[in-house]
């Protein structure tokens, strides 16, 4: 059940405010996000692979990560 509660807030998320994702995509038209595949798709997809503690950490670990400093890349869940 939270692991879904999760999930549900992820996509909420990426349908209304992710620059990426949602209807703030229409002004980065290039992405936002310096990583692929995006930090919330990151989230979503750990949490759904590793369970909702260990998702989450990697999850928090990745946005941690994603700053200007970061080159970025292709980063698999």
């Amino acid at each position: 059940m939270p692991r879904r509660i999760l999930i549900f807030g992820i996509r909420l998320y990426q349908k209304t405010l992710s620059p990426d994702h949602g209807v703030l995509r229409a002004l980065f038209l290039g992405g936002f996000c310096r990583y692929h595949p995006s930090c919330s798709e990151y989230a979503r997809r750990s949490i759904e692979k590793r369970g909702v503690f260990f998702g989450s950490m990697w999850a928090i670990w990745r946005v941690i990560r994603c700053n200007p400093f970061s080159k970025g890349g292709v980063d698999e869940a």
